[in-house]
């Protein structure tokens, strides 16, 4: 039972890192390499790189393997909530875009309020933007407000 039990986790896990390209660490995990922390196969892509003082800060979005991971996204101009929500959803599906996804390809998205009170507000907008499959979402207030004073920012995990 118990061999049984590690097959099947075994493949689980060659699955999911299968996904990602993270061949060489399942392998690790499974015992057939002793480096447990080998590079993934696919290599890293960062875009929009901000730097601060000449150092880099986040990246605009990052690619690995077949996921694309867009940093989140704000709207810095006058406005109330369903406005800002529109131009962040607009910004997020032209970073995907750019990396070969779209909005029908999201897999999580992140969303931060600046007031809990523009939730009803913001879903009137996000509804419907990501297909007839939308992606799981958490959507939180947050403390002290959303950095640059916009109403609404969101970041997202999709696939290519």
């Amino acid at each position: 039972m118990e061999t049984q039990r590690r097959s099947i986790l075994k493949r689980l896990f060659a699955s999911a890192a299968g996904i990602v390209g993270l061949g060489a660490a399942t392998k690790a995990m499974a015992g057939t390499s002793t480096n447990a922390l080998a590079e993934p196969a696919a290599q890293k892509e960062v875009f929009n790189v901000v730097t601060q003082d000449d150092v880099p800060l986040f990246s605009g979005s990052t690619k690995l393997g077949n996921l694309v991971f867009i940093a989140g996204k704000g709207y810095h101009k006058e406005g109330d909530i369903k406005v800002h929500t529109d131009e962040v959803l607009k910004e997020l599906e032209r970073e995907l875009i750019k990396a070969g996804s779209s909005m029908e390809k999201v897999l999580k998205v992140g969303v931060f309020l600046h007031d809990l009170n523009d939730y009803k507000g913001m879903n009137e907008v996000y509804k419907g933007r990501f297909g007839s499959k939308p992606p799981v979402r958490t959507t939180v207030a947050v403390y002290g407000g959303v950095p640059g004073n916009s109403l609404v920012e969101m970041d997202c995990i999709a696939y290519i």
